[in-house]
């Protein structure tokens, strides 16, 4: 089943902690990474006092259910010394949000899907549709709708 996962940073080396959970993510056979897209920077999302984010999207392949693919996910953070402790939306050397997988959608104590927020969110859909120019938002349509809603100033394509 194809999903989508959210990678973002802002303390240290930004690109090089996405490329650090592109690699931990590789080392894992039951989630495979397909396609990484451009890297952008944007403001802070929620908690605004702090470093800009290094953000991308990266489209997979795997045939975990939802809740398994999130563990994959959060233990790769983990992994990464990912701490959550602090202010919520706060700084963090590395997030991993999973966007989508499949059509499904979940709401589960801990886990919702699609990510509750994506539509919300420039820092998302802008590469999310790089790699996936027609994504549909489960129970909310075109991505590309919802971006074109959404102030694109405060995010910059880098790479």
């Amino acid at each position: 089943m194809r999903g989508f996962l959210g990678l973002g940073s802002n303390q240290g080396d930004g690109p090089g902690q996405i490329r650090n959970a592109l690699a931990a993510l590789g080392r894992n056979k039951k989630l495979h990474v397909t396609c990484v897209s451009s890297l952008y920077l944007s403001k802070p999302w929620g908690f605004e006092p702090q470093p800009d984010f290094t953000n991308a999207v990266a489209a997979f392949e795997t045939s975990l259910a939802p809740s398994a693919a999130l563990a994959l996910l959060l233990a790769a953070e983990l992994e990464l010394g990912r701490v959550r402790t602090g202010v919520r939306w706060g700084p963090r050397t590395i997030d991993l949000d999973l966007l989508s997988l499949g059509d499904a959608e979940v709401h589960l104590p801990g886990l919702d899907l699609p990510h509750p927020r994506m539509h919300q969110r420039v820092f998302v859909l802008a590469p999310l549709l790089e790699l996936d120019p027609d994504f549909v938002i489960p129970g909310l349509g075109k991505a590309q709708v919802w971006l074109d809603k959404l102030d694109k100033s405060e995010v910059e394509r880098l790479a």
